[in-house]
């Protein structure tokens, strides 16, 4: 199996001394333990202030293509024509300049986003409901893949999970190609920011998001099928249960949509190879 494209993690980990309890209550040993760092994350396009995101501050550049894309504010990675992070105290800053077509876009259709964003949040700043489910694009279509492949490969992304090994505190993305081997891993705090980081990597590497699929360690809420839709994803299989909202907009995308069943079954939600009769219901319940 190949190496999977590493990425650096001594900036996202923080020692800490802790005191370990002992089964009577009392101290039994100070030691140290390696956390999570988050820090936050200003992005900028052209000078013009768009979201501040609670993330781990490694793999900035693959962060701000990634974002940029899911955002909607570019369409290609050579839609950027500059990156440059600025690091202070207080966390620090991407600014992104954007070519002519793109900052024109940008600006006629820029929301109000003067916004302080949580690790867990995926609508942060969004200010009216058309702007929560943006129109689903169509991913090419993709046959359901064996059940040994989908296991295989959350067994080998374990060990590309360094920040979650130390910390315990990191969710994680990757890219698998079509024969199981791991492109691309990325971790972060947030889950919706390690599959912006995964999404930028991928595009920065020039790969066909298509070949192979995507997989999420953590749950897959609505937005992160948005996300993976947008890189082009055809496949998504993430290790939590998905929303209702999730499977109704993979369904609507195309998308071919997996997720673990308690007992660590690999469950098929949704794919085009499904006939009409057996689609997902609109509602349940």
């Amino acid at each position: 199996m190949n190496q999977p494209l590493q990425h650096n993690t001594q900036v996202g980990l923080v020692s800490v001394p802790v005191n370990a309890i002992c089964e009577t209550g009392g101290i039994d040993q100070r030691r140290l333990v390696c956390v999570a760092e988050e820090s936050p994350v200003a992005f900028r396009y052209n000078g013009f202030a768009h979201a501040v995101m609670m993330a781990t501050p490694d793999d900035l550049e693959d962060f701000a293509i990634g974002f940029s894309l899911s955002e909607g504010v570019i369409e290609v990675c050579s839609n950027v024509r500059e990156i440059s992070i600025s690091r202070c105290d207080d966390g620090m800053t991407i600014d992104l300049s954007l070519d002519a077509v793109s900052l024109h876009r940008y600006l006629a259709s820029r929301r109000v986003r003067q916004l302080r964003g949580h690790t867990s949040c995926g609508l942060c700043g969004v200010e009216d409901l058309d702007d929560v489910c943006r129109p689903a694009a169509h991913v090419r279509p993709a046959m359901p893949m064996s059940p040994d492949l989908i296991l295989s490969a959350l067994t080998a992304i374990r060990q590309w999970q360094p920040l979650s090994r130390c910390t315990r505190g990191a969710h994680a993305s990757a890219w698998i190609g079509p024969e199981g081997n791991l492109r691309t891993v990325r971790e972060d705090v947030g889950r919706h920011n390690s599959l912006d980081k995964l999404i930028g990597a991928v595009l920065r590497s020039g790969g066909d998001a298509a070949n192979g699929f995507c997989l999420i360690t953590s749950r897959c809420s609505f937005e992160m099928v948005q996300k993976a839709v947008a890189a082009g994803f055809a496949i998504l299989v993430s290790a939590g249960a998905p929303t209702a909202r999730a499977i109704r907009l993979a369904m609507a995308a195309g998308l071919t949509l997996y997720s673990l069943s308690r007992e660590g079954e690999p469950l098929l939600f949704t794919s085009p190879a499904l006939s009409e009769n057996e689609a997902w219901p609109e509602h349940a319940g």
